[in-house]
């Protein structure tokens, strides 16, 4: 089967590669050169890249592989959304806004929220990965 990108989009709180763009410049212009912050976002993109990795895979395993791998996808996911509140605690705390966090949404407030902070993941891992030729 053939995903589509227009199919992504009438998914529940989907973004668009536009609003990823712009949240990404946002991330970006907020960690500047602190080493810091640039420390947190590579193990942010470190998370994300395992986690894509699933997210990738997911559609072309079997029944039985996607059981075998569930825990460790969940487990990578969760570690994804803890370096993503990481950096934003961290940006706050350096007076800056982390906007970006709450247009990602958290999942206490919609379930759906925890999908497209993954989405936004794995639009970190297609920037460096294009990024990388």
């Amino acid at each position: 089967m053939i995903e589509l990108y227009s199919e992504y989009l009438r998914e529940r709180q989907s973004l668009t590669l536009e609003e990823m763009g712009r949240l990404h410049a946002e991330m970006a212009e907020e960690i500047g050169n602190d080493p810091d912050a640039l420390e947190l976002y590579d193990e942010l993109a470190e998370a994300a890249t395992r986690y894509a990795s699933f997210r990738a895979g997911w559609r072309l395993w079997d029944r039985a592989a996607r059981i075998e791998k569930d825990a460790g996808r969940t487990s990578c996911h969760n570690l994804v959304i803890i370096k993503f509140n990481q950096l934003a605690r961290f940006l706050k705390m350096q007076n800056r806004a982390a906007a970006w966090r709450d247009v990602l949404g958290h999942e206490e407030d919609d379930p759906y929220f925890r999908k497209r902070i993954g989405d936004f993941a794995c639009y970190i891992v297609f920037i460096n990965s294009v990024n990388a030729r």
